[in-house]
């Protein structure tokens, strides 16, 4: 499993790793059913995840350390 590590920057994948990576925990959240869906966003940086049946779109960064931490602590944002 992987885990973000906010303290340290540097250790966040960057470019188009960070879009494989987003979209690897993505992947994993939704097979755990923590969310309802995932997909690229409207933008090259941003990232679409499903939360509550709603559609969120997020910054890669951000989707990064979000699906992170609901795999992390198994957090069901499931409706």
């Amino acid at each position: 499993m992987h885990t973000a590590n906010t303290a340290n920057p540097a250790t966040t994948p960057t470019g188009d790793h960070l879009r494989a990576e987003v979209e690897k925990l993505a992947a994993e959240a939704f097979h755990q059913h923590l969310i309802s869906g995932y997909g690229d966003g409207e933008s090259p940086d941003e990232y679409q995840i499903v939360l509550q049946g709603k559609p969120r779109h997020y910054s890669l960064e951000y989707a990064h350390s979000l699906l992170a931490n609901l795999i992390e602590h198994q957090i069901s944002l499931v409706e």
